[in-house]
């Protein structure tokens, strides 16, 4: 666990309790702000992954900064948890406002010094970086025997990909002519999070026929 100051879009500064988890791809999840500040005025609705006790859905917006001891780290695209309480609770040995993932600790290289208690950061290339999710407003996952199809879980109400006419159970089968068979899951996922009113080019197998689309990239939060 690890003390870190919140700055909330309100003004508001927080010292925060968060556990360092590097198994959460966000960069940072704040478990208890809802209930106590309520959410930021900007914000999406958002399947935030699974837990102990199973699926954690709620909202992702973001946070003007977070301090990490020397580090002053600007907007922040934050998940706030809307279920938390008793089933959540009790799965918690140490209680705690929320946890700090590989999306924030990406941008350092980082040292666990266990025996001291102590971790010790040191900015890398991508630390200036800007944070961003996705602009599409597709939810997907990779399917088949093989894992190279790309299956539509969900598709956000009023984004790029509801306006052109993507439904869930839609796969997606090439990105700008290139098959996503050929690529990684990381690409796919930089592409679509890569530039607000980029335009690209999306073959899918949709109503038992392949179609193309247009699908113009839209910053959400």
């Amino acid at each position: 666990y690890m003390q870190a100051v919140v700055l909330l879009p309100n003004g508001l500064m927080q010292q925060c309790k968060l556990i360092i988890d590097l198994g959460a791809g966000h960069p940072v999840s704040l478990e208890n702000m809802i209930k106590k500040h309520g959410l930021p005025q900007k914000f999406i609705a958002a399947n935030l992954g699974v837990g102990l006790a199973g699926p954690i859905f709620g909202f992702l917006s973001r946070i003007d900064e977070i301090d990490i001891g020397k580090y002053k780290i600007k907007k922040v695209i934050t998940s706030f948890p809307n279920d938390y309480d008793s089933t959540t609770l009790k799965y918690m040995s140490v209680s705690r406002d929320g946890n700090l993932g590989i999306g924030l600790l990406k941008r350092f290289n980082v040292i666990f010094d266990y025996p001291d208690n102590a971790m010790y950061l040191k900015p890398n290339s991508t630390f200036r970086n800007p944070f961003e999710h996705d602009m599409s407003g597709i939810e997907y996952y990779a399917g088949g025997d093989d894992f190279k199809h790309i299956i539509v879980s969900r598709v956000e109400p009023g984004s790029s990909a509801d306006e052109v006419g993507l439904v869930k159970d839609d796969e997606i089968t090439a990105i700008n002519f290139k098959p996503v068979a050929e690529m990684s899951l990381e690409e796919i996922d930089n592409l679509f999070k890569s530039k607000d009113e980029r335009s690209l080019l999306i073959e899918v197998f949709h109503d038992h026929k392949y179609d193309r689309v247009i699908l113009t990239l839209k910053r959400r939060i």
